[in-house]
């Protein structure tokens, strides 16, 4: 790892090859792509949360030979969505499950007779009663727990314990470019062709080999330019390219499946919606003795990414603080919802709020400022998680707390102090890590892959399927690239992320694209350097000296595949050990003004430090967190997603509220690196931004910003998002004799 300032590329401004085309409006999109002869799909879809399906009515006055239809008995292959476990059908069999489930397929040669078909044909669904209460389920789809030392007996024993409840509620993603693909079939139907707006092609191929019983070789997926995806298209656009894909075998045309808001808000996955309950034995002086947590998600009515959501959301339950004794129970449960899915931090926001807001309470109760509890109780280096895993490097926890606290001056004031006046201002604190990479073992069963290759022109080519979803994938990959080749970034250039052509480097998720597939890319253009360096050691131009290799024959490729650093051991059955190879680390610092004739909250200024490992591309790190962070500020007390019935309430834009320029406070961020020797010139991907060691800063974003609204008001805010209704309720409960 190397120390002070990075060599070439590194550490300095790089211009994002993607930038003129997108500013200029240029860049085609999945709704750009002209494509001659395509017809229009969608899905007939469930009104009801849940009920058996009897059949269909279709209107007599409506011919339906001027549209296609595929029913689930026109299936080829299985009628499952290749997840982590088969039971999301493409179709819905007997029992509807959730409101917007698809039901029967129509392609039409336009969209108004499209509008015609849908409005032609009527399910016939006997209701049942749906499951829409958490609490109240009995379908567990997956079970975590975690134990270190003995916390049920130590609480017992214990003098003092504090207990907490907290609940998060559903978070729409709310990427800029609604889901879309367009869908090509071979004229016999067992060659398809996928090009999307999505996060993981060799997932989408997954699936399409599976609904279609073909071969791997013959399915073949292409991202296009991508609108956002912040985890919303990690899953769903394997069910929208398999329904495509259908149709035009079906059909012989081409076909575009692609959602308009309303559809899109809908149907689609968002994050669970989440209650964390904690008992927390403590000393006197504010030491943790002992934590117990539960941790329940309602995974809504099919299983798709809640197993490893929740495997998360276990691991970073008890928070980045030391504790000798840690139980951590959880469940993700079923229910009639729409499914939930991946959303940016993956399980780990929805704890993170349980675990600093018990921490904020606890400090209250012992009469203790905040940063002095989390001070005294953070891991450090030698410290253990509660899988048992030692910390043994990169652990940037103390440095990023002091220099938040430096920063803001919050140590120095006092926190819950009687304000006056009817607009009170408040600052909160909070504190987070966030393992890197997939869990446990899951890196060395991807074993990801990653290639670099020479062009006629001696220009270097990458093939990776990471895909650049506005996060700058397309500018890091230059970066490491001419860094290992020894060439300019001038010299390297980006292959699109297209099954047929790239290696198989993984999802574009879990924060490990730099980390992991970074640092692969990088093992294989080290290669091929020290081939170009056995051929032609001289000072020569990159391309002069690329050129000469291939014309005399030279092997112009090179592939890296991923390796575990040494020493990982995890137990997958007892969640013990290593979990992670790596952690990010932040302390966020949130002052809020709120109003108390409206209980409005304006986040009037937000600091974020966080733990790098290195910022290979520092320009494009601060932009992430600055984002990030005014995301957090949305999930902690703006953006309000209900549902009734099983079906989401907010669909559309005017009702379903995200932060606007004018809810953006100035945005302060500061780096601080502790590398990671394992990582590409120390960096390491953390938090749901893979990109150049990219923190993940609104894991404490939203918990600041509550914290502040208490020490504002002192109203406890349990419950995200913190509404003006919701800050008035838990005012009249915690203060009845006093009129706000």
């Amino acid at each position: 790892v190397p120390s002070g300032p990075m060599p070439g590329s590194f550490g300095r401004p790089l211009p994002r090859p993607d930038g003129p085309d997108k500013v200029r409006g240029r860049t085609p999109y999945v709704a750009d792509l002209e494509v001659p002869g395509a017809w229009t799909g969608a899905c007939l879809r469930s009104p009801v949360a849940r009920g058996r399906l009897l059949g269909f009515d279709f209107d007599p006055d409506f011919d339906l030979d001027r549209v296609v239809l595929v029913r689930r008995q026109d299936i080829p292959g299985a009628n499952r969505i290749a997840m982590i476990v088969d039971d999301q059908p493409i179709l819905a069999e007997e029992e509807v499950r959730h409101c917007g489930e698809p039901l029967l397929l129509v392609a039409a040669p336009d969209p108004q007779t499209l509008a015609e078909a849908l409005a032609a044909i009527r399910p016939r669904i006997e209701e049942l009663e749906p499951v829409l209460d958490m609490e109240a389920s009995e379908q567990v789809f997956k079970e975590v727990l975690i134990e270190k030392g003995d916390a049920p007996g130590v609480l017992e024993r214990a003098e003092r314990v504090i207990e907490g409840t907290y609940r998060t509620d559903t978070h729409e993603q709310m990427y800029i470019e609604p889901q879309g693909v367009v869908a090509w079939a071979s004229e016999s139907g067992d060659r398809v062709t996928v090009k999307g707006s999505l996060q993981c092609p060799h997932y989408v191929r997954n699936a399409l080999v599976r609904a279609l019983a073909i071969e791997p070789e013959d399915a073949r997926v292409e991202q296009v330019a991508t609108g956002g995806g912040f985890g919303g298209k990690e899953d769903y656009p394997s069910v929208l390219a398999c329904c495509a894909a259908l149709l035009a075998r079906a059909s012989g045309h081409p076909v575009r499946m692609i959602l308009d808001r309303s559809e899109d808000l809908a149907v689609t996955p968002k994050r669970h919606p989440s209650l964390v309950r904690h008992r927390t034995a403590v000393a006197e002086d504010g030491r943790l003795l002992a934590a117990e947590i539960e941790v329940l998600l309602d995974g809504g009515a099919y299983t798709t990414l809640s197993p490893v959501v929740l495997s998360r959301a276990c691991i970073h339950a008890a928070g980045p603080y030391r504790c000798g004794h840690v139980r951590v129970h959880g469940r993700v449960v079923g229910t009639h919802h729409v499914p939930y899915g991946a959303f940016r931090g993956f399980g780990a926001p929805q704890v993170c709020f349980a675990v600093e807001r018990h921490m904020d309470r606890v400090a209250s109760e012992l009469g203790l400022h905040p940063a002095h509890l989390r001070r005294l109780n953070l891991l450090r280096v030698g410290d253990s998680t509660a899988t048992g895993q030692v910390l043994a490097e990169s652990v940037g926890s103390e440095k990023v707390l002091e220099r938040a606290l430096e920063r803001s001056g919050l140590a120095e004031r006092r926190w819950g102090a009687p304000r006056t006046g009817r607009k009170r201002r408040g600052v909160g604190l909070a504190l987070f890590f966030h393992g890197a990479g997939f869990t446990g073992s899951g890196e060395e069963l991807l074993r990801a892959r990653a290639a670099v290759e020479l062009l006629p022109d001696g220009r270097a080519r990458v093939l990776s399927s990471s895909t650049d979803f506005g996060q700058g994938t397309e500018v890091l990959w230059q970066a490491i690239a001419s860094e290992a080749l020894g060439a300019g970034v001038e010299d390297v250039t980006v292959a699109a992320p297209d099954t047929a052509a790239v290696p198989d480097s993984g999802p574009t998720v879990a924060s490990r694209t730099c980390m992991v597939v970074g640092g692969v890319l990088a093992k294989a253009c080290r290669e091929l350097r020290r081939r170009l360096e056995a051929f032609d050691p001289s000072p020569a131009p990159f391309r002069e000296r690329a050129r000469r290799f291939l014309e005399e024959g030279g092997e112009g490729r090179a592939e890296g595949v991923y390796a575990s650093p040494p020493g990982l051991e995890w137990d997958e059955e007892r969640y013990r050990g290593d979990a992670y190879p790596a952690y990010g680390w932040g302390a966020d610092v949130a002052e809020v003004e709120v109003d108390l004739d409206t209980f409005e909250v304006e986040v009037t200024r937000f600091l974020s430090v966080v733990d790098v490992g290195k910022a290979i591309l520092p320009d494009l790190v601060e932009g992430q967190i600055r984002g990030g962070s005014l995301q957090s500020i949305g999930f902690a007390h703006l953006e309000v997603v209900q549902t009734r019935e099983g079906r989401f309430l907010q669909d559309r834009m005017s009702t379903c509220i995200i932060p606007g320029t004018l809810d953006a406070p100035p945005i302060e961020v500061e780096l601080v690196e502790e590398p990671f020797r394992h990582g590409p010139v120390g960096a390491k991907g953390v938090g749901e931004l893979p990109l150049d060691g990219g923190a993940r800063p609104w894991a404490g974003g939203a918990p600041a910003v509550v914290s502040a609204i208490e020490d504002a008001v002192g109203v406890r805010a349990t419950h995200l998002p913190a509404t003006p209704e919701r800050l008035l309720a838990a005012w009249l409960e915690q203060h009845p004799e006093e009129v706000p």
